[in-house]
């Protein structure tokens, strides 16, 4: 996992928490409503404890995430690129999502169902006047269905590594904060400006051109290094090849003129002649 992967997951949450603010806004406000008889000090840390719930929520289920692209991708994703191929794809379906595509509108509804399961649950944590209530509602919270969540999560199942998948969530938690613990007076002013710089989809489109640099940019060098390679190949090639029919031609030359080697071994006789006559000139 690289920290430009950890620094989308955290623009990811911060540009798309106003979808954040209406999706999980009542909440925020009932459990301001509960809060009201606390001091203001104790209010901030348990506001500080919920959240911190939530992430937690949002950890766990990138690890489970993370887990599972571990143990069902991990036969695909030996020898070959798919990992990073899938790495891509996730994030330009990611960004194409924060543009306004409704992908994962379905899979809210469905999410919505098992939300509507915890409201016992949920009923008795109220009022959040205690840090082990607070800190219930918070892991509750982190299971609220959100398509923006789901993306994330999509992130975190391609990290291929359950760690990293935890990581990634609670960095993309980190970047939902801000927005849902400002004042009513920040929180337009964030909205107002995210909105009119249209900071959402200009981060959507950061994460599709991401995704698709991730995707092609390699092949890309592959190919032109590959034919790099190639031509030097054929250098090389060519170059031992002169240097066979050198030797080839100098083989058939030999063969070609036997006076050669006949001469070759006159020369070596007569000087063989010549040392036995010295050596008998010394003898005597």
């Amino acid at each position: 996992m690289t920290t430009a992967l950890l620094v989308a997951a955290l623009l990811m949450g911060f540009f798309g928490s106003p979808h954040c603010l209406g999706m999980c806004g009542g909440l925020v406000t009932a459990f301001g409503l509960s809060m009201k008889d606390v001091s203001p000090a104790k209010r901030r840390a348990l506001v500080a404890t919920y959240h911190l719930g939530r992430l937690t929520s949002y950890a766990f289920l990138g690890l489970v995430a993370g887990l599972i692209g571990t143990t069902l991708l991990e036969p695909l994703m030996k020898g070959n690129s798919l990992p990073r191929i899938l790495l891509g794809l996730v994030l330009v379906f990611v960004g194409v999502t924060m543009l306004g595509a409704p992908f994962l509108n379905k899979l809210e509804r469905f999410g919505m169902r098992f939300w509507q399961y915890l409201s016992p649950v949920r009923q008795k944590v109220f009022p959040l006047n205690t840090f082990p209530r607070a800190l219930s509602a918070g892991l509750l919270w982190g299971f609220l269905p959100c398509g923006l969540v789901y993306g994330a999560l999509l992130i975190a199942v391609v990290a291929h590594n359950p760690l990293s998948g935890a990581a990634l969530m609670f960095v993309f938690g980190l970047g939902t904060v801000p927005m849902l613990v400002a004042t009513h007076e920040t929180v337009g002013w964030l909205r107002d400006k995210i909105g009119r710089f249209r900071l959402r989809q200009l981060n959507g489109a950061i994460m599709v051109l991401s995704g698709l640099a991730v995707v092609f940019v390699p092949m890309i060098m592959m190919n032109m290094h590959g034919g790099h390679d190639m031509g030097s190949g054929a250098n090389g090639a060519g170059s031992h090849a002169q240097m066979d029919h050198s030797s080839s031609s100098a083989m058939i030359s030999d063969a070609d003129d036997p006076t050669r080697h006949d001469m070759s071994q006159m020369d070596h006789s007569m000087h063989n002649m010549d040392d036995n006559s010295a050596t008998v000139e010394d003898t005597q």
